[in-house]
């Protein structure tokens, strides 16, 4: 149980510590998530060696999902720049694993028990306080963040369903380099990507490697614990990240979103053990 514990929290810190990477980038946020996510698609290519390679029916859903992944950098890159790391993170973890719930309800079959229900309201209940309004483009592109992990998130669900998980990581890792990779030369930021690298390339390979690290950490805390309790762990990020919006970067509302992150936890944390 230790050794989970200590991978699934290890996870929640990369997640927000490659998060903040890109908060605070000089660089042009998109920009700076291609590098980082081109970064980590390498990485998953030696790793997909590595491993043996990954069943051919899964790479459908690697493709889609790494469709996906792609409005999702754009729209964290404007979120980054419109708002507050304490709340945009927040509601773009929480909301995505509160509409993930609910996909998976009305498109997965998932079975609804009344924690489920009490665990939904309660995560919706602390975005509603994180958000204080869902007017304005911090709130609005961090909701469409949100919507973009939930969409991932089912693909990913299926995918890692229909062959091996460690496999199917990295094949997500190199097909999300692949697409957003593919916008950036499509829109002519290859000049500001090289700038990037030649100035700060360790910054974001280390940060690719960090997201990269991230899902495969939790993939080996659930084999020495259960799923629900690693999850709940993992979502501890929520928290780890108004308090380095508070503490670190000196944001503002620091009551209010604080105590907001925990209601998220807590509904999170209800999903993930009681509401299955």
């Amino acid at each position: 149980m230790l050794t989970a514990t200590l991978l699934a929290l290890s996870a929640a810190v990369l997640h927000a510590g490659w998060n903040l990477a890109v908060k605070q980038s000089p660089h042009e946020r998109f920009v700076a998530l291609w590098a980082q996510f081109l970064f980590g698609g390498v990485f998953a290519l030696f790793g997909l060696a590595i491993s043996g390679g990954m069943a051919a029916n899964g790479w459908t859903w690697a493709v889609l999902s790494g469709l996906v992944h792609l409005p999702y950098l754009l729209l964290l890159a404007r979120a980054y720049n419109h708002g507050d790391f304490s709340q945009v993170y927040p509601i773009a973890r929480g909301g995505g694993a509160l509409l993930a719930a609910i996909g998976g309800i009305v498109l997965l079959h998932d079975p609804v028990r009344a924690w489920s229900i009490v665990a939904i309201v309660t995560i919706a209940l602390g975005l509603s306080l994180l958000a204080g309004t869902w007017k304005g483009p911090a709130v609005l592109t961090a909701v469409g963040v949100a919507l973009t992990i939930c969409a991932y998130t089912l693909l990913d669900s299926k995918g890692s369903r229909s062959t091996d998980k460690l496999g199917y990581a990295f094949a997500t890792g190199i097909m999300t380099a692949v697409t957003s990779s593919a916008y950036g030369v499509a829109t002519r930021r290859t000049a500001a990507l090289r700038a990037v690298l030649r100035t700060d390339w360790r910054r974001f390979a280390l940060a690719g490697f960090a997201s990269l690290l991230t899902y495969t950490l939790v993939l080996i805390a659930v084999r020495y614990a259960s799923v629900g309790y690693v999850a709940a762990l993992r979502e501890s990020s929520v928290v780890l990240a108004a308090l380095i919006g508070w503490r670190y970067l000196g944001e503002g509302n620091a009551r209010r979103r604080l105590s907001a992150s925990g209601v998220v936890l807590c509904g999170l944390m209800m999903l993930v053990t009681l509401g299955r």
